[in-house]
């Protein structure tokens, strides 16, 4: 059976999210809602849709996600019981009416291929409902390697409402603690996946919400954005090496090295990129990266 898992906080659109619990023609899923003490109270509404979905609800005591989303995340997932997949779906996200019907069509060809994460077409629609992107789908059979070099190179967008996980294998690595949750839910789906074949269900949407509230919609955070995506990449190059070719160390090395350069004042940045070049032999990338800092460097100092 499959959980879906609505880490609460804002009330602004959780409504649009129940309803579209509600109007899903296939009703096995079970709901867990965890209030990240939130000063914006569901429960009013919540009392509403209790004759509607089958949920449980858990107020918790303390926010977390101002800490670690990561943390909060995984407290809700703690509320799961004995469901053997599993949805993290944000509080203002909408699921298309055949979202959980299109998962137990495809699940006898999931079962059959060993497939570990899942993943859904989707769109994006702002505060009003409306449409403002394309429809984006997927091959139906895509590495997690292959999704993420094309999401790299500006191919597609995702987010983390539109993958379900088997929850066995999201036990064994779950979400790595990356500052504002950037690029966890990438991670994940990476780890999860065991850097293997996703399987993509097309013919059901995830409408994503962005409306300003949100964290992909914030500008006033991109130095922590900044800081997590260094992580990420640093990551990926560090500790999966064995998984990556190398044209993929080429690209993600690439990427690192121009986040590096947004920020070449951050001490800590210096640090891990050094160490990261000298501990897997970058040597010829890090004396271009230096010989391009100097460069740099001196242009800025020359006098116009």
């Amino acid at each position: 059976m499959l959980a879906i898992v609505v880490p609460y906080y804002k009330l602004t659109f959780f409504e649009k999210t129940l309803q579209s619990l509600v109007n899903q023609t296939d009703k096995r899923f079970k709901l867990y809602i965890g209030n990240d003490a939130s000063p914006e109270n569901p429960a009013e509404l919540l009392e509403k849709y209790k004759p509607l979905l089958d949920f449980d609800y858990k107020s918790f005591e303390n926010n977390l996600g101002s800490v670690s989303l990561v943390q909060q995340w995984h407290r809700c997932i703690s509320l799961i019981q004995d469901e053997l997949w599993l949805l993290v779906l944000g509080d203002d996200d909408v699921l298309q009416d055949n979202f959980v019907a299109s998962f137990y069509t495809n699940i006898n060809e999931i079962e059959r291929l060993g497939i570990n994460v899942i993943r859904y077409a989707t769109v994006v629609i702002n505060e009003k409902e409306e449409e403002i992107s394309k429809q984006y789908e997927h091959p139906e059979l895509e590495t997690s390697l292959d999704f993420l070099m094309r999401k790299l190179k500006g191919g597609t967008r995702s987010s983390l409402s539109e993958f379900i996980f088997r929850k066995k294998e999201f036990d064994k690595v779950k979400f790595k603690d990356l500052p504002l949750a950037w690029f966890s839910d990438y991670l994940a789906v990476l780890e999860v996946s065991n850097f293997s074949t996703l399987f993509t269900i097309n013919n059901s949407l995830v409408y994503f919400r962005h409306s300003g509230l949100n964290i992909t919609s914030r500008r006033d955070d991109l130095k922590i954005k900044s800081s997590a995506t260094f992580d990420f990449f640093y990551y990926l190059l560090n500790e999966k090496r064995e998984f990556l070719t190398p044209e993929h160390k080429t690209i993600l090395l690439a990427r690192l090295e121009k986040t590096f350069s947004d920020n070449k004042k951050n001490n800590y940045f210096w640090f891990k990129f050094t160490k990261l070049c000298v501990t897997n032999f970058y040597f010829k990338q890090y004396t271009i990266f230096i010989i391009k800092t100097i460069n740099s460097h001196f242009k800025k100092e020359k006098p116009q």
